[in-house]
């Protein structure tokens, strides 16, 4: 018996319904409910009466329940000793990352972590946000490191840093010659996007449209590395996170020009799951992350409000 499924039990019984059970744990109403019935057939009894709203616990449930709040208890403060018990052993930290997230400077990281944590690796693997969450959920990786946090009870969402928004082109372009470009000189140029389905792709079209912009939209991407190469050849512009640029820039292959007004910025996040405490080696390397995290270098103005949601960018 997985001890995920004695929680969502006890979840049933505080909170009296399947549907608001689910959402505790991320998981739908139906696998609530195929869950109970699995425990109720293996117990042999009724453990929860459904013929009243809300929900209430039969005598053998609630017997059930406060033996499963117990060992759930138990059980935590047991992984709590373990933890503490392996602070201070060789350790691996494992972080899953969104693919753009600090190619440019983890390294840095890295290297100042190595130094304060020497006994400590901290392993990284850059992967599509989809399977950033799975592998934060399912514990095989301590944390994830994301742009536009989900909304979602079961992650924990420690804010990191703001990266300014600025338009991206050739070094051959007219517009590589400014020191800023205004939102609606960039009407009928050719643009290259970000894939439809992106946070980031929702929030870049709401700020076109906030300032009566018109695109050409040539191409369309999933990951700002190829939007980057599109780019470099000419094919358009494009808003881009200014850390992500740094490279191309110093080598001049493409030109970062900062917005005019108001800047948009991309919000990052480091994430982990509440079921999945955060051992001490994770917890000092996001110490790290965040105590470093750098300020954002735009005009200085306040951040434009968006909703917070899932990029790949």
């Amino acid at each position: 018996m997985q001890i995920e499924a004695l929680q969502v039990f006890c979840d049933v019984a505080r909170l009296r319904s399947f549907s608001r059970a689910g959402e505790a744990n991320g998981i739908t109403q139906s696998a609530v409910s195929q869950i109970v019935c699995h425990l109720e057939k293996r117990m042999g009894v009724r453990l929860v009466d459904r013929s009243v709203r809300p929900l209430q616990l039969t005598a053998a449930g609630l017997t059930y329940f406060e033996g499963c709040r117990d060992l759930l208890d138990r059980y935590a403060e047991l992984e709590a000793a373990i933890r503490r018990a392996a602070v201070e052993l060789p350790a691996v930290v494992q972080v899953a990352a969104i693919y753009s997230v600090g190619l440019s400077d983890m390294g840095d990281y890295l290297e100042r972590f190595g130094r304060l944590c020497p006994h400590v690796r901290v392993h990284i693997d850059y992967l599509h946000p989809d399977t950033v969450y799975e592998r934060v959920a399912e514990g095989t990786a301590d944390l994830g490191l994301v742009s536009f946090p989900r909304r979602q009870r079961e992650f924990v969402a420690l804010p990191w840093r703001q990266e300014p928004m600025v338009l991206a082109c050739s070094p051959n372009h007219p517009f590589a010659q400014r020191k800023q470009i205004r939102p609606e000189d960039v009407s009928g140029q050719r643009y290259v996007g970000f894939d439809r389905k992106l946070a980031i792709r929702r929030e870049v079209d709401r700020y076109w449209k906030e300032h009566g912009v018109s695109l050409d939209v040539v191409m369309e991407f999933d990951s700002i590395e190829n939007i980057k190469k599109a780019i470099e050849i000419n094919a358009g512009v494009a808003l881009l996170p200014e850390p992500t640029l740094r490279r191309e820039v110093a080598a001049g292959s493409l030109a970062a020009v900062p917005l005019a007004g108001p800047p948009l910025y991309r919000p990052l996040a480091i994430i982990y799951h509440r079921r999945h405490p955060l051992h001490a080696s994770a917890a000092r390397f996001v110490d790290l992350l965040r105590s470093s995290a750098e300020p954002p270098s735009a005009n200085g103005t306040t951040r434009l409000k968006r909703r917070s949601s899932v990029a790949r960018a």
